[in-house]
């Protein structure tokens, strides 16, 4: 299966969370800095349909500054309701514009790591399809936003229930979906790896 198809499976899945949550839940913090679980779902569509040019647009928005760049996105998007967004997210099953790049990767993977965003502080676990896993480490080490290989820089980061490492230093192992998150610089998913490396990401990311 090529990874357009499984961006669509996983945006698919994503939109059929939503729909079962209640009003409450979306006002929850996720695991994004500063962004409530309508605010991580505003912002996973907010790139779709928007080529070089609006990118270079918001760009300019942002002062030329990359931190402040999802802040604007993220504020075309900000007064959509909950349904709204659950709406606009099943129109674009497909990734369209900054989320096709890379053959689909980057709807991909932000997808599946912005999903575990909402879950894991709501508590709703989830089994993650090995083989969107298998895309999803390699990218989240060298795709720019994400800087997995600055986080995870000095450990060797072991996935157990896959077959896949990286680095080089004390070792850090754990489920797949743990070691994603610690890649994308999730705060306090390092408590769920084990070894002398997850001291060493426990204190780097809190």
């Amino acid at each position: 299966m090529d990874v357009m198809a499984l961006a669509r499976q996983e945006r698919s899945e994503l939109a059929d969370f939503l729909e079962d949550l209640t009003a409450d839940e979306w006002e929850v913090a996720s695991l994004c800095s500063r962004w409530r679980v309508r605010d991580v779902v505003a912002h996973a569509i907010s790139y779709e349909e928007h080529d070089k040019g609006d990118l270079l647009r918001r760009f300019v928005r942002a002062r030329f500054r990359f931190g402040n760049l999802n802040d604007v996105a993220l504020a075309e998007y900000a007064d959509l309701d909950p349904h709204q967004l659950i709406a606009y997210l099943r129109a674009h099953l497909d990734p369209q514009g900054a989320t096709a790049r890379f053959g689909g990767r980057v709807g991909l993977v932000d997808a599946l790591i912005h999903q575990q965003d909402i879950r894991r502080p709501l508590g709703k676990t989830r089994v993650i399809p090995e083989e969107r896993l298998q895309y999803a480490l390699p990218f989240a080490v060298t795709a720019p936003p994400l800087r997995g290989f600055w986080n995870a820089r000095g450990v060797r980061l072991i996935a157990d229930d896959l077959d896949w490492s990286y680095g080089k230093g004390p070792e850090a192992h754990g489920p797949a979906e743990a070691v994603l998150m610690v890649l994308a610089g999730r705060a306090g998913v390092a408590r769920d790896l084990a070894g002398p490396g997850a001291d060493v990401l426990q204190q780097r990311l809190g």
